[in-house]
C-alpha cells in the first residue's frame, strides 16, 4: 500500500521536467525551486525506487537505462493524470502540443496537405512537426508520433499501419532521350543510378528476373539524404531514382517522369508505419486523435 505522505506523482513530474528541459537548473527555474531542491527530489526518488536514474558524472544530462524506462511511462501518467482532470472538468476536448516526425517525401506528398483539415478539426492541438529520412528515437528526440516506411525492428514502441505502397524506378523523358530505355536489369549497369545516403536506406533495389529476386545496388554520381531530394533529381534529369508511388503518379499522370523497367518491380513494396510509445489506452486524447486522422487521411497504397 503507498504510503500517503509521498508525493509520487510531483516527484515523478519533476524528473520528467528535468529530463525534457535538459537539467536541474532549467527544472528548478521552471517550478521556481532552487536547483540543490531539485537535485535531493531527484536523488530521494532513486533512493525509493532503489534505482539511479541520472548519471551525474556528465556535463550533459544523461539518463540510464531505468531512468529512461521511469521516464517513458512518467511522461503517459502525467498525460492520464490530466485527461482525468480535464475530463472531471467537463473539457476532454484534446488539446496541446504533437511533436511529429515523418520522412520527406510523406510529410510532402501525404501529410501536409491534409494538415489544414486537422487543425481545423482540433484547434487546440498544435503540431511540431520534423521532416527527415533519417530516424529518429522518439524517447531522447521526445517525439510523440514517427512515421516510417520499410521493415519494423524489434522494440518496445507500437505501430499502427498506414499501408504498403508501391515503389517505381523512374527518370525524366528527357534523360531516357539521352541515355536510352533500360529494357533488363543488366542495362541498369550502364546508367546514373540516384541513391539515398541516409542510414536506414536499404542495400539496394529489388528486382525480379525470371523468379529469381536480384538486388541492384545504386551506383551513381549523386547521393541524397531523403527521397524527395532524389526525385526532384530525377525530374532533373540526372538518373534513375526508386520512388514511392504517392511521390511518382502525379509525374507520371503529367509526364515529367516515366516508370522504368516496371515488369521487373512488380513486388518492389514496403510497409509505412505510424510508430508511438504506449498503448492506445495509455495516451493523450490529441495523439489518439492524430493517429486516427493519419489512419484516415493518410492511408498509403
Amino acid at each position: 500500500m503507498a504510503r500517503l505522505d509521498i508525493n509520487r506523482s510531483g516527484e515523478m513530474e519533476v524528473f520528467v521536467r528535468v529530463v525534457d528541459l535538459g537539467g536541474f537548473s532549467a527544472a528548478a527555474r521552471d517550478f521556481a525551486m532552487t536547483p540543490s531542491a531539485v537535485s535531493k527530489l531527484v536523488t530521494r526518488l532513486e533512493t525509493r525506487l532503489n534505482a539511479r536514474l541520472v548519471n551525474r558524472s556528465t556535463r550533459k544530462l544523461q539518463l540510464t537505462p531505468e531512468g529512461c524506462r521511469y521516464y517513458e511511462h512518467g511522461v503517459r501518467v502525467l498525460a492520464n493524470l490530466d485527461e482525468a482532470e480535464r475530463a472531471a472538468a467537463a473539457s476532454d476536448s484534446p488539446s496541446g502540443r504533437i511533436r511529429v516526425s515523418t520522412n520527406v517525401p510523406f510529410g510532402r506528398h501525404m501529410l501536409l496537405p491534409v494538415l489544414p483539415d486537422f487543425m481545423a478539426l482540433f484547434p487546440d492541438v498544435s503540431l511540431d512537426l520534423s521532416l527527415t529520412d533519417h530516424v529518429v528515437d522518439l524517447l531522447e528526440d521526445r517525439t510523440d508520433v514517427a512515421v516510417r516506411a520499410g521493415p519494423l525492428k524489434n522494440s518496445a514502441l507500437m505501430a499502427r499501419k498506414l499501408g504498403t505502397v508501391k515503389l517505381h524506378i523512374a527518370a525524366a523523358p528527357a534523360y531516357i532521350q539521352r541515355r536510352g530505355m533500360p529494357k533488363h536489369p543488366d542495362d541498369l549497369a550502364g546508367h546514373n543510378l540516384l541513391g539515398p545516403n541516409y542510414v536506414r536506406a536499404s542495400g539496394g533495389w529489388p528486382l525480379c528476373v525470371d523468379g529469381v529476386d536480384r538486388v541492384i545496388k545504386p551506383v551513381g554520381s549523386i547521393q541524397a539524404s531523403d527521397g524527395e531530394a532524389l526525385r526532384e533529381l530525377a525530374l532533373a534529369g540526372a538518373g534513375l531514382a526508386r520512388l514511392a508511388n504517392f511521390q511518382v503518379r502525379g509525374d507520371f499522370a503529367r509526364g515529367t517522369l516515366v516508370p522504368v523497367l516496371e515488369s521487373f518491380t512488380v513486388s518492389d513494396s514496403e510497409e509505412v508505419h505510424a510508430i508511438f510509445l504506449g498503448q492506445g489506452g495509455h495516451m493523450p486524447a490529441r495523439v489518439r486523435v492524430f493517429l486516427d486522422f493519419l489512419a484516415e487521411r493518410c492511408r498509403v497504397g
